[in-house]
């Protein structure tokens, strides 16, 4: 009944009534995106490309060896893919009763009220834009390197960062399944080379041979393991933002579910043998040494003993455009947040419209470039100053902001989970989804987890000392956009209720507007 009232009043309010079902439907272009825009082929392209899978194999995974000191990481990517699939099983039955471009507010409003949605919105928008800000520093990084190598061309880093700013804000403004086709043939030379590097692995291994003793559980003793477990999640960080492009798909009840399981298991798997692999091509014993001393440099020396120099400068290549896929991606992503939050007025009602032309979320792609620039520029300017490191503010910004990002999904995912278990419980629905709702649990109590080990050690994570200020104040900023959204929250509950009902309902708060507007 209040979602009802809520409809007519925001229809009135907007002249609906007044200016019969043409305008009407001229808005519903605009308040909607384009559905169809996706089939299974586009929708898992689109969510693996934030995967950054060389991006992952050439320097989470050598990093989390080198830092770590854990020769387990692949079997920690098993394990973290059986949790991940536990969550994904409520998430994808979730996704098939709540289909809104804000998924992860759009489903903890559902389930735990519009105060808690209207806090996700704003945690999510920070994370997302983080996670999208922070690869634009080892971006500029790369790119400057190979002009350094290949062109003799000395190009400071925020040059490329702030061009490639400019180029994924322009593809932003084009049609998904534009941007889906950019980014799947990307992903598939990127995996492809990975997995000629990984079969060279197997067929010419180090001395120890074609030894399984990474997937040993007793190699995942030690306080580390912790720490390791967030910076491998991180690896995972976009088969989850399936049920955003829900609204432009045909089918989202049965396409979202399908994605998320195909993205999420074949990631586990692609990183635990790639990792693998990793350790095979230098010998167990000998990974962590390796790692600490080739650092991000681990992948390239390997192929370049293997497959030669040829194949190794096509990889950097390749890592250069994996970036770009990720950043796209995620740029997509913090789009349509904006777009729903706009929608829903947990942003000003500019950010809830799309272009005429090709249906995308324009003012929150604009909002999301604008952040991008601001901060490069920001680091550039930092990058000015003797610091004694001229690379600092460039691995700062990757650092420091991937893990925010980081931190912040964590917590979304752990919200979900819960969330998952009250709106099937307020629905009568216990019995039925029983054994989902206990995968939620498991999952829920394990994210959790994680993110108590990501803030304890947050100072490793980002190469800070323990007594640095940093180990709170970065962290601290996905716990101010908690605050204060809850507080937008409240405050929205308290001056316009029935605005405040409508948080999470998206494009069916529309439909139900439109109703309402065209009833004689």
């Amino acid at each position: 009944m209040t979602t009802g009232s809520s409809s007519t009043s925001s229809a009135t309010a907007d002249g609906g009534g007044s200016r019969g079902s043409g305008i009407s439907t001229f808005r519903g272009q605009e308040r909607a995106l384009r559905a169809d825009r996706l089939g299974t082929g586009g929708l898992l392209l689109s969510v693996l490309a934030a995967t950054a899978p060389l991006m992952v194999v050439a320097g989470v995974m050598p990093t989390t060896f080198a830092v770590m000191g854990i020769e387990g990481q692949p079997l920690l990517f098993v394990l973290l893919g059986v949790v991940l699939v536990l969550f994904s099983v409520g998430y994808a039955e979730m996704s098939r009763h709540v289909h809104n471009a804000g998924a992860f507010y759009a489903y903890i409003s559902r389930g735990l009220g519009g105060t808690a949605g209207a806090s996700a919105a704003l945690v999510a928008l920070v994370a997302y834009n983080a996670l999208q800000v922070g690869i634009y520093g080892i971006f500029g990084f790369e790119v400057s390197g190979l002009f350094s190598t290949y062109a003799d061309l000395q190009v400071a880093w925020w040059i490329p960062a702030l061009v490639a700013v400019l180029a994924v804000g322009a593809l932003g403004w084009l049609k998904i399944d534009v941007n889906a086709r950019v980014l799947g043939v990307l992903l598939i030379i990127e995996v492809a080379l990975v997995v000629i590097f990984d079969i060279a692995a197997v067929a010419d291994p180090a001395k120890e041979g074609l030894s399984l003793h990474a997937f040993n559980p007793d190699t995942l003793s030690g306080a580390g393991v912790g720490t390791a477990l967030c910076f491998c999640i991180a690896a995972f960080l976009g088969f989850e933002q399936a049920p955003v492009y829900a609204e432009e798909t045909s089918r989202p009840h049965i396409l979202v579910p399908r994605v998320m399981f195909l993205a999420v298991g074949g990631v586990a798997v692609f990183f635990a043998l790639s990792c693998w692999a990793l350790t095979v091509a230098t010998g167990p014993s000998q990974i962590v040494g390796v790692s600490q001393k080739q650092s991000a440099g681990l992948l390239f020396y390997l192929t370049d003993s293997k497959l030669g120099g040829t194949f190794t400068d096509v990889l950097h290549i390749l890592f250069v455009t994996g970036m770009f896929a990720a950043m796209l991606s995620f740029h997509n992503v913090v789009a349509r947040y904006a777009f729903a939050m706009g929608r829903e007025g947990l942003l000003p009602s500019a950010f809830g419209r799309t272009t005429s032309a090709s249906g995308a979320p324009a003012t929150g792609s604009l909002l999301q470039t604008a952040v991008s620039a601001v901060i490069v520029i920001v680091f550039a300017i930092a990058d000015d100053k003797p610091t004694g490191d001229p690379t600092e503010p460039v691995l700062h910004l990757f650092t420091w902001f991937g893990n925010i990002g980081a931190l912040g999904v964590i917590l979304l995912m752990a919200a979900a989970s819960l969330s998952v278990i009250v709106f099937f419980a307020r629905r009568g629905a216990a019995s039925a989804q029983a054994w989902r709702l206990v995968t939620s649990a498991l999952s829920g109590i394990a994210l959790v987890v994680i993110a108590v080990y990501t803030v304890k050690d947050f100072d490793v994570l980002v190469g800070a000392g323990p007594e640095s200020s940093l180990s709170w104040i970065l962290p601290g900023i996905i716990g101010l956009a908690v605050l204060v959204g809850l507080v937008q929250g409240l405050l929205l509950r308290s001056r316009n209720p029935e605005a405040h009902a409508r948080i999470g309902l998206g494009n069916e708060a529309f439909q139900l507007d439109k109703a309402a507007t065209e009833t004689p």
